[in-house]
């Protein structure tokens, strides 16, 4: 094992400091990517905050890792020392159940690895993008195409792939009409994503104060949810609705405006219970689901879609040090649309 340094919380509600954390030494099927660029996720701050459960401490998030491959075992024969290459939510799973072997390794029936506050293969509770180099097996690493900058790709990792997914499995395209819920880290990537795929994008947002970053990214329509005409307007409409919202929201109403045998799907993943009314899904054969990031092979063919529709994220670059008032303006909505930790600022940093 050897040190690095990094960005992590002592606790629950702590801010994070700089400090190490312990990466082990690359194995034959390892690769060591020297990191430059990490996204905050909302999921990040949750996390670290104890929201979704007891972790374990100190803990460094980031799964939305952007850099280069300084170093591989040998038997790594993907990358090159090097390569453009992110390493997202996932650095390992079983590899062996039905799941895995179908390409679906988030939803692994022995439990996969996620790339912090889970325990590795050694043993050892893995840490996250916020420092400066990762080491993670050659199977969960992604190659990073060379049309996406590596600022604007790091945030894909999470936020691209946890929209890519269900936008590609419900079927968003040609002649479907489909609604984005929120437009923040997620929203704003899957309103780019549903346009691509050619569908009719509607951008369902609490005011109108982003619409025309919302025309910009696709959307032919937007409307305000704090408006009780929305919901009159756009009863029955969709064919696909994606609720990027970490936030309870009233499901019922926004089941309401499926058109029939839609689908409104949950992405965004809030602390609080969301309570649906049976008779909302009863009526028009209606679906209320959730899906979760993507496998590996479905997150490079996410990666591979964004550089070939020239789709990145909108980012705010931002120095290590500067992590904490991120964390801050990101539960004040103070952020259009993703911010990025420069690794290269994490080991000179200091608070």
């Amino acid at each position: 094992m050897y040190t690095v340094p990094a960005y992590s919380a002592a606790g629950p509600g702590e801010p994070l400091i700089l400090t190490t954390v312990e990466r082990r030494e690359p194995g034959p099927s390892d690769v060591l990517i020297e990191i430059k660029y990490a996204g905050i996720c909302h999921s990040d701050i949750h996390t670290v905050r104890g929201d979704w459960g007891a972790q374990k401490y100190p803990l460094c998030p980031g799964h939305e890792i952007a850099g280069i491959v300084a170093g591989k075992g040998s038997d790594v024969t993907r990358y090159a020392v090097g390569d453009r290459v992110g390493v997202g939510c996932l650095v390992d799973s079983c590899r062996e159940c039905a799941h895995c072997l179908a390409g679906q390794e988030q939803y692994c029936l022995n439990g996969g690895v996620g790339t912090y506050g889970y325990i590795d293969r050694d043993g050892s509770i893995t840490q996250g993008g916020y420092s400066t180099h990762v080491v993670v097996t050659e199977a969960f690493v992604l190659r990073i195409p060379d049309a996406l900058a590596l600022d604007v790709a790091a945030p894909l990792l999470c936020a691209g792939i946890t929209t890519y997914s269900p936008l590609r499995h419900w079927g968003a395209g040609a002649g479907r009409k489909v609604a984005i819920v929120g437009m923040g880290g997620l929203g704003h990537v899957a309103i780019k994503i549903a346009a691509a795929l050619g569908a009719e994008v509607t951008v369902l947002s609490q005011s109108l104060a982003k619409q025309e970053d919302g025309h910009r990214f696709g959307a032919t329509t937007y409307k305000a949810t704090s408006d009780p005409e929305t919901f009159k307007e756009l009863s029955g409409v969709f064919d696909l609705i994606l609720n990027t919202v970490s936030a309870p929201i009233d499901i019922d109403a926004y089941l309401g405006m499926l058109a029939f045998k839609g689908t409104l799907v949950n992405v965004g993943a809030p602390a609080q219970p969301l309570p649906v009314n049976v008779f909302s899904l009863l009526r028009n054969r209606r679906s209320f689901a959730g899906s979760a990031i993507g496998g590996i092979s479905e997150t490079q063919e996410m990666l591979d879609f964004c550089a070939e529709h020239a789709i990145g994220a909108e980012v705010e670059v931002i120095s290590a040090r500067d992590v904490n008032d991120a964390y801050r303006r990101v539960i004040d909505s103070d952020v259009r649309y993703r911010f990025v930790i420069d690794a290269t600022t994490i080991a000179g940093s200091s608070e």
